[in-house]
């Protein structure tokens, strides 16, 4: 992060109040709105800031590293008349960065390139390139029936104590654009985790290669809360850059989205704002929207940002306030099941709620292959088909069963034992998806294959 001081740097003794994280600034002239400022102690030592609001000649500045030990008579406050960045070059990539863009491993500092605004700059909407390429998980539950797209937003919706994690990693090790010739990249932005995952994900990255074309942005449960509330947009202008000035096809992972909006609603509550919803501030939507709308292609170029927020809903409650909004800004959502993973099933993704939006943009002839989408219906109507069969069984016993009936229950159980289910260094391409899924319809009887063409059955499905 460059805190370089200009020449027109000012400063100022007139601190008023401290609270919280929070300092009351008055006096002031010229000061702007997310300007960053130097909290200068009496013994020498300095902090930093950041402007969170302007109100005539007063300023309230938000201090990173908190404000204890802080007495408003003597303590300086000098202004730097420009907002955060961060210095960006191509040696990002195998780094692991802090969520202030500083160097967080054993490595050298980095030489910037340039230095960029962490807000980014808005994309025209009419820039924007619609969604259309295929992007390789090696996870069965997403390529073949919830098929990510590059310049997609595909959140994962989990919950405490489920593998999210293992999951996220897996998809930033395997992910790949197939149909590309640009090369390929991931941003992998961690908020509020503890010091074992974040230690799990760095040795993971580095056990496999996938360091080397991976930039990581870590942020510990211990650290300050506004590092949180940086992180996400560090990592976004990393993989900006990343995109559109190197031409990568740049995944960026975004974990845990719930940690980084109670780092918000903790920020919120120290600025006495009216709260919303479960205490969240009011405008949530629009501060998610400011990081989810990051995502995208550009027409004309050749870089792209795909992303996939991962949050752990609050006792498993769709309907809480941080998946809710992010179901509305997002396009589509991966669910992972409790249920399955109490049976030992991973990744435990429950395809039946889950969903991406433009799947059918990324997939048939030229970039899955031709029975895609077909297959994927038929997959979906059985499962579920074999679903109901099993909770009717339930009710009724099995002798209420007809033989198709226990057809589709024994479907839906090999469905989750060998489909759904796959080792956490299992890459499967999409061809090998194909086949699992066409060979699970061996187990129903063939005239109950309504919803793929004849001519791919015949074509396809294994005699």
């Amino acid at each position: 992060m460059k805190l370089g001081i200009p020449d027109a740097a000012r400063e100022y003794r007139t601190v008023r109040q401290v609270v919280g994280p929070l300092m009351l600034v008055d006096g002031l002239d010229g000061i702007t709105y997310g300007e960053i400022a130097e909290i200068l102690l009496s013994d020498g030592s300095m902090r930093r800031g950041r402007v969170l609001e302007v109100s005539g000649a007063k300023a309230l500045v938000q201090v990173f590293e908190g404000t204890s030990g802080i007495s408003p008579s003597d303590v300086k406050v000098k202004f730097l008349g420009k907002g955060m960045e961060l210095g960006v070059s191509p040696d990002m990539l195998g780094r692991v960065f802090d969520g202030f863009g500083r160097v967080k491993d054993d490595g050298p500092p980095i030489i910037p390139e340039r230095y960029q605004n962490v807000n980014g700059t808005p994309m025209n909407p009419f820039s924007r390139d619609y969604p259309n390429e295929f992007i390789q998980t090696g996870i069965s539950t997403i390529d073949l029936l919830n098929t990510l797209v590059r310049g997609q937003k595909l959140p994962i919706f989990s919950g405490s104590g489920l593998p999210h994690t293992r999951l996220a990693a897996q998809i930033a090790r395997q992910a790949t654009v197939r149909a590309s010739g640009e090369g390929f990249a991931v941003v992998f932005a961690a908020m509020g985790i503890t010091f074992e995952e974040s230690q799990f994900f760095v040795t993971d990255f580095r056990r496999t290669g996938a360091i080397e074309r991976t930039v990581l942005f870590v942020n510990l449960a211990d650290d300050p809360p506004i590092e949180r509330i940086a992180l996400p947009r560090m990592a976004l202008t990393a993989a900006e850059y990343l995109a559109y000035e190197r031409e990568m096809n740049v995944l960026v992972i975004l974990i845990d989205m719930t940690n980084y909006c109670e780092a918000l609603r903790e920020i919120s509550a120290a600025r006495r704002e009216v709260p919303g919803r479960r205490g969240y501030p009011g405008y949530l939507y629009t501060d998610l929207a400011t990081i989810y709308e990051r995502a995208g292609r550009i027409k004309g170029r050749k870089g792209s940002i795909t992303q996939i927020p991962v949050l752990t809903m609050p006792e498993d409650d769709k309907t809480h306030p941080v998946p809710d909004l992010t179901g509305y800004i997002t396009e589509g959502q991966i669910i992972i099941n409790r249920g399955l993973h109490t049976q030992g099933v991973y990744p435990p993704v429950d395809v039946l709620p889950s969903l991406s939006r433009l799947k059918d943009k990324g997939i048939g002839a030229g970039k899955t292959r031709e029975d895609h989408a077909d297959l994927m219906n038929q997959l979906y109507a059985a499962y579920a088909r074999g679903k109901n069969a099993k909770e009717l069984a339930v009710i009724l016993g099995e002798g209420a069963l007809t033989d198709v009936d226990l057809a589709f229950v024994a479907f839906a159980d090999a469905f989750e034992d060998r489909f759904v289910r796959q080792g956490e260094d299992e890459d499967r391409p999409i061809e090998e998806s194909l086949r699992i899924g066409w060979e699970l319809l061996t187990l129903i009887p063939r005239g109950e294959l309504k919803r793929v063409r004849d001519e791919y059955v015949d074509k396809y499905l294994p005699r």
